[in-house]
């Protein structure tokens, strides 16, 4: 039967709604009235969205249409203004060239440029300007006004074009620019092509258009009929064309609707500097302005406003009956609501009441305690006399006001740890009824506190075992909270050795506070926070008491009674000091023998450079003593004999004096060096050796760059090997004359965020194998012969002595390899680290 009416049910379409029917009656009258009252004011709300949705769909999707258009016909007319731009670039780069070539003399420059200005509206202007900065020819169109006129042989006014003509010389390719438009005269667009005069900078061929003109003749007519065009700079202001003013918010229902439709892109080649704009005038009325959103506004506010006015007064009724029901259910809830287990005793012992927290701590439900007597059910069987004993203190009000401890059994068997308080109860007239007993389980209490036993004990005995001495003392107080065996041994049990190191390491003992604090708490107001989160400062210091380095780190934090205290880790470093002082002197004697070596690999050549001048002063001399005899020499020609023989002699002087400083050993002094001095220098004795291997030298040194903290003698002998290794490759690889160069380079980079100066050595040698790549810096690794394989590696410990980095890379052409770079660097000072990073280069 019952298989029968579930089968009716599951094949019944009206099962549903019969299931329905019995979740609404199963719902409370308050529930049911709120239901009642929201459902109908949700469909209204959800009636008025999708209104409101389809509105903003149709527009939004009008306004995509109309984007894309704008943007669609904007780009061409781009290309049509680029197109044009190209046009007269490529015809004036023409003029330029064969000025360049000296086929086109001022007369027919000026025939051109008339020719130019006539055929194309919008060129106004085209000048040819030499490298001074003087007017050669020019021609205008007749619409410029007679102070844009320029005349020929006089020189362009300062500040005019100067810094677009420094830019061009600089990089030798035409440049666009926008000069300051004078109140009477349209804006205008700048053409600056370079000239050559035999490989250097010749002037410029100046041709300028006229914004205004560009636009009208450049844009097509059917893109001006259906937008507002315009020509915007870099800054967004308007140099030519019309804008349409912006539409306002309150017509339409979405506020991106308010906005035009418009679309910019630079033009080419132009750039950022100049933009063009279309703006699709307004076509629509907008979302607000239909009568169909107005009605169905009106009448969805209407009917959201009475179904507002129903729940208000449903609400008043609901709010009676919950009154009701609260006031019933008070009681209960205060019952139910504490975690504090309850017990409530009668003089006799008896159990009166139990609350719920009670009975779940013990699992024994309040109809099995309530009326029972001693033993209860939740003592534990070995625990029974010691727990009537204590129920018998508790009756005769014996029981100590700080509770006492116990332990309870649960009815599943197993224990827990509580802890009783016990006071009297007293009825309505004043006398003493029972007593009233609150239990707490303090079980997990006592296994944390055991855990933090264990902890401390360990920890105590981790820091007594520690190689380092930790110390900790409060802030302005010379009270020692905490030092461990280490410290002890070296300081004693006083705040004295702590005190001593934080101020050795130069670590403020406390946090400056502002001087307007009150003096008695010094701490007022800081924020102890950051102070612990912060990141612990580390200092090297030399104790005299002890005879020892100790590397000290100290960080502030909160002490376990809120104070805020510092704590010092010190630990002793001595023999690594010790040890990474014999490093630095090795690698001293290191540095000093391999200029040795450099200097005896170069004798040769520097045999050679000095045997010039002393030939030359020999042959001076000898030429004095002949014509001295003969009486044939005058005293101007004796004096201008001596003067090159002292030239000479001064010659030979600088470079063994050179070789000396180069050579001789002396301990690191690092000061604020000039880079182009340590370049000349290392040039100077690297040269000796170029010129030997017929090697042919360049080098570009950017100019007024920072001065850098380093041991200038130590660089110049990480240049000279440098430059020694590549003119050694380049002879190894028999390159022929015309492939025989190294270029040496120092420029400002940035890396990492920091200003550093780069050098860089590049050859055109046989390049590294990937073999010899790996063991680049390996010590007393060579790939020559007679090599000893400490050069580049003492370079490497030279410049990251400097906090620099040292690299190497080949060089290809294709897939042969057509030389070898090396490249190091090293960071810019501090104290001039406000130099202009962009300042031009100058070739030396």
């Amino acid at each position: 039967m019952q298989d029968s009416v579930l089968s009716s049910e599951i094949h019944d379409p009206a099962a549903p709604a019969h299931y329905w029917q019995r979740w609404w009656k199963g719902q409370t009258p308050g529930r049911q009235d709120r239901f009642a009252m929201l459902a109908p004011l949700v469909a209204v709300l959800l009636f008025l969205a999708a209104i409101v949705s389809a509105f903003g769909y149709l527009r939004l999707e009008e306004m995509d249409r109309e984007q894309e258009a704008v943007k669609r016909d904007i780009e061409y007319a781009q290309q049509r203004v680029r197109l044009r731009l190209l046009e007269r670039q490529e015809q004036l780069m023409r003029i330029a060239r064969d000025v360049s070539n000296k086929d086109v003399d001022p007369e027919e420059f000026m025939g051109r440029a008339e020719s130019m200005v006539v055929q194309y509206a919008e060129l106004q202007a085209v000048s040819w300007i030499d490298e001074k900065r003087r007017i050669i020819a020019s021609y205008a169109a007749p619409s410029v006004s007679n102070h844009q006129l320029r005349v020929a042989g006089e020189v362009l006014r300062p500040g005019e074009t100067e810094t677009m003509f420094g830019l061009v010389r600089d990089l030798q390719q035409p440049v666009y620019a926008q000069p300051v438009a004078s109140s009477d005269a349209n804006g205008l667009l700048q053409l600056h092509i370079p000239l050559a005069n035999q490989g250097r900078f010749g002037g410029v061929i100046l041709a300028e258009y006229s914004i205004d003109g560009l636009l009208r003749h450049g844009v097509p007519a059917e893109v001006s009929a259906k937008y507002a065009v315009a020509l915007l700079d870099g800054k967004g202001r308007v140099l030519a064309g019309t804008s349409v003013p912006a539409r306002n918010a309150a017509t339409h229902l979405l506020p991106w609707a308010a906005q035009n439709n418009e679309y910019e892109v630079p033009v080419s080649p132009v750039g950022n500097g100049l933009l063009i704009r279309g703006q699709a005038y307004r076509t629509s009325l907008g979302v607000i302005g239909s009568g169909l959103f107005w009605l169905v506004g009106v009448l969805s506010a209407m009917t959201a406003w009475m179904l507002i006015g129903n729940w208000r007064h449903t609400r008043r009724r609901m709010q009676a009956q919950l009154a009701l029901i609260a006031e019933t259910n008070f009681r209960r809830a205060m019952e139910n609501s504490m975690l504090t287990g309850m017990r409530a005793l009668d003089m006799q012992g008896r159990i009166t009441y139990v609350n719920a927290a009670f009975c779940q701590m013990t699992g024994w439900s309040e109809a099995e305690l309530v009326g029972r007597t001693p033993p209860f059910p939740y003592w534990p069987e070995e625990d029974r006399e010691l727990l009537a004993a204590r129920l018998d203190d508790e009756i005769h009000g014996r029981a100590a006001p700080s509770g006492i401890q116990v332990r309870v059994k649960r009815k599943e068997g197993s224990l827990f740890d509580a802890r009783l308080y016990v006071s009297p109860l007293i009825d309505a007239k004043g006398h003493q009824a029972g007593w009233m007993t609150s239990m707490t389980d303090i079980t997990e209490p006592n296994r944390i506190r055991e855990q933090l036993s264990a902890s401390y004990e360990r920890f105590t005995t981790v820091l007594e075992a520690l190689d380092a001495s930790v110390s900790v003392a409060p802030l302005g107080s010379e009270e020692l909270l905490f030092a461990n065996k280490l410290y002890r041994q070296w300081f004693g049990v006083q705040t004295v050795g702590h005190l001593q190191m934080v101020a050795q390491a130069g670590v403020p003992e406390h946090p400056r506070s502002d001087e307007s604090l009150d003096d008695v708490d010094s701490f007022v107001g800081l924020p102890t926070g950051a102070l612990t989160t912060a990141r612990s400062e580390n200092a090297e210091i030399y104790v005299p008491e002890l005879g020892k380095w100790l590397e000290v780190r100290s960080r502030y934090l909160n002490w376990v009674d809120g104070r805020l205290a510092q704590m010092v880790i010190a630990t002793d470093i001595t023999q690594r000091r010790h040890a990474e002082e014999q490093s630095a002197a090795q690698a001293e004697r290191a540095q000093a023998a391999s200029r040795l070596v450099t200097m005896g690999e170069m004798a040769s050549s520097v045999a050679h450079e000095l045997n010039q001048p002393l030939t030359a002063i020999n042959n001076y001399c000898h030429g004095l003593v002949s014509r001295i005899k003969r009486k044939q020499i005058s005293d101007e020609d004796l004096l201008a004999a001596l003067e090159k023989t002292a030239r000479q002699a001064q010659r030979a002087g600088q470079i063994i004096q050179r070789i000396r400083s180069f050579v001789k050993r002396s301990e690191p002094n690092r000061t604020l060096a000039d880079i182009a001095q340590m370049v000349n220098e290392a040039v100077e004795l690297a040269e000796i050796e170029l010129r030997r291997r017929n090697v042919r030298l360049t080098h570009y040194v950017a100019a007024r760059l920072p001065q850098v903290m380093v041991d200038p003698i130590l660089i110049e002998q990480v240049l000279v090997n440098l430059l020694k290794n590549a003119a050694e490759s380049i002879d190894n690889a028999r390159r022929p004359a015309a492939r025989r160069g190294v270029e040496l380079r120092v420029i400002p980079q940035q890396v990492d965020e920091q200003q550093v100066i780069e050098f860089s050595v590049t050859d055109t040698g046989q390049g590294l194998s990937p073999e010899v790549m790996e063991r680049l810096y390996e010590a007393f690794f060579s790939t020559k012969v007679e090599g000893m394989g400490i050069g580049l590696n003492l370079c490497r410990t030279i410049v990251e002595s400097h906090q620099g980095r040292m690299q190497a890379e080949n060089i290809y052409n294709g897939a042969d390899v057509a030389g070898c770079r090396f490249s190091f660097w090293v960071p810019v000072s501090g104290a001039t680290n406000n130099i202009a990073k962009k300042d031009a280069g100058v070739a030396v």
